[in-house]
């Protein structure tokens, strides 16, 4: 599983819209409302590389409303959750 964070600023008014628009991405996991100089986090998930170009540039900088992004690559994943088989249900390989 790759996982990406994606940092975006928005219009403050549109944050609501515009986080559930996210949220309903293919292969866009979870979204926040956060603190900060970013108004939104979205957590995107894929089994290829290639598919956080189809997710990112692709859908999820379209979406109307976002004004910039900021995307970062996980290289690692601590966690006591097994993420892996938790987004494996009804995935075909």
């Amino acid at each position: 599983m790759i996982t990406a964070i994606v940092l975006i600023k928005t219009d403050v008014d549109r944050i609501p819209e515009v986080g559930e628009q996210i949220a309903a991405l293919d292969g866009v996991s979870e979204v926040y409302s956060i603190t900060g100089e970013y108004d939104l986090i979205a957590m995107v998930r894929v089994r290829r590389h290639e598919e956080l170009a189809e997710v990112i540039p692709g859908r999820l900088n379209k979406v109307p409303g976002i004004l910039d992004t900021e995307t970062h690559i996980a290289f690692e994943t601590y966690s006591q959750h097994d993420l892996e088989a938790a987004f494996s249900l009804g995935m075909p390989d």
